[in-house]
């Protein structure tokens, strides 16, 4: 199990006896065919901590030690990796995989250290009465849906009437989030819903896109992610599918996806949750961090779609451990007020500004009942060279995604036996 971990120092600590520190998990993979995904998240996770550290001396006084162990975004690792990790503290863990927050909800929960899942996971987390110690903050899959089709919907002058709409999707529990909404969303607007499946790690498409040509769909909405996400851009030029009506979730909308392919994907656009271009808090990373010598990777991720979201995650946890230190007179604090934290989360756009990355996100409170954001997302289009944006924060359709939110999250509370929070008093 020991080899499993890679102590990751997140800034130099003072010699002697042991400090008290915040303990921060990050179930990372560098290896496998996911890594390129992996790699520039784990990297701005780590080195947002670092930053505080190096620049700060920790949150609140306290430094931060981030324990990176691999899991190759296989679940079984990735459970080993939680069983490897929880008995030190742990305040919040990011398993950056559906499969493995899917395990992990019944035992972290049980353990009281608190999940956050940003924009991936079990969708229904957003209804905190159920799920307790899972936050899935700022948007979830749900959310990613129906942004897409509002989009949509805006181009097709508010009508999808006869429209066909193909998703292809990674064949796992993250490629599968989707449908229940777009199913829901096709009845509603009265599009033609065809579903592809893609088995992982996605390398094998020649049949899926064989049918694309051959259907012919208006638009195809992609759940893609790591080798997959490049395999189907290159079979789309291909089959010379109109880019611009080929469009991915967060997950498939990064420099690596479409780097390889360079002008001939200029056109495909993707969501984001998180705003792009250079930011303030570059400058101190690069500063503090990397000229220091102190960076996860090589530093040449910084500024990246995924190194940003990275960053951005931790930020977000920065700020859940403030609130909490807060709420709770403390500065050592435990996973418990860690959990509190999270759920008195604030975030403005003042705050956004001040800590040098202006409107990186929308604007969000969490609460009791709500562990899910706004659900906003923008929308993205790679242009030859590098990604631009199209919109300002989209909304998604509530009245849609609220009832399934409410009819999953109840149905899996009956059968977990767990008796929903009354959050009506908080």
């Amino acid at each position: 199990m020991k080899s499993l971990l890679t102590m990751v120092a997140a800034g130099a600590l003072a010699a002697g006896p042991a400090l008290a520190d915040l303990m921060i998990p990050d179930l990372s993979y560098r290896t496998g065919p996911f890594a390129a995904g992996g790699i520039p998240f784990s990297d701005g996770y780590q080195d947002y901590f670092a930053l505080l550290n190096a620049r700060d001396g920790g949150i609140g006084g306290v430094p931060v030690r981030v324990v990176e162990c691999e899991t190759a975004y296989n679940t079984e690792r990735g459970v080993e990796c939680y069983e490897a990790t929880r008995g030190d503290n742990p305040l919040v863990y990011q398993p950056l995989s559906t499969g493995i927050t899917y395990q992990l909800i019944p035992r972290a929960t049980a353990d009281g250290i608190p999940l956050h899942t940003m924009g991936y996971g079990r969708t229904s987390a957003v209804n905190g009465e159920v799920f307790s110690h899972v936050f899935n903050y700022p948007a979830n899959y749900w959310d990613a849906a129906s942004v897409m089709i509002n989009v949509l919907l805006e181009e097709n002058d508010g009508s999808l009437e006869g429209k066909s709409i193909t998703l292809l999707y990674h064949n796992s529990a993250y490629g599968r989030e989707p449908i229940r909404t777009l199913e829901t969303l096709a009845a509603q607007h009265g599009f033609t819903l065809n579903l592809l499946a893609v088995d992982s790690p996605g390398q094998e498409q020649g049949n899926q896109w064989l049918t694309i040509r051959r259907e012919r769909p208006d638009y195809v909405l992609f759940w893609g992610w790591g080798v997959m996400n490049q395999v189907a851009i290159q079979e789309a030029i291909n089959i010379r599918y109109p880019l611009e009506n080929f469009i991915g979730n967060w997950w498939a909308g990064a420099d690596h996806d479409v780097a390889s392919a360079g002008q001939a994907a200029a056109g495909y656009r993707a969501l984001n949750m998180n705003r792009l271009g250079d930011m303030p808090v570059f400058a101190e990373i690069q500063s503090h961090v990397i000229d220091a010598g102190l960076a996860a990777g090589d530093g040449t991720n910084l500024g990246s779609v995924l190194y940003t979201r990275g960053m951005y995650a931790a930020m977000l946890a920065a700020e859940a451990i403030r609130t909490a230190q807060e709420i709770h007179g403390v500065a050592d604090i435990t996973p418990a007020m860690m959990r509190d934290g999270m759920e008195a989360l604030e975030l403005t756009n003042a705050r956004m500004e001040e800590l040098g990355m202006p409107g990186i996100g929308p604007e969000f409170a969490v609460s009791c009942a709500d562990h899910g954001g706004t659900g906003m997302a923008i929308m993205t289009q790679w242009n030859g060279t590098e990604w631009v944006t199209l919109s300002e924060f989209i909304a998604p359709d509530d009245s849609v995604t609220q009832p399934l939110v409410m009819e999953d999250s109840l149905a899996y509370a009956a059968e977990a036996g767990i008796e929903p929070r009354n959050c009506t008093d908080s």
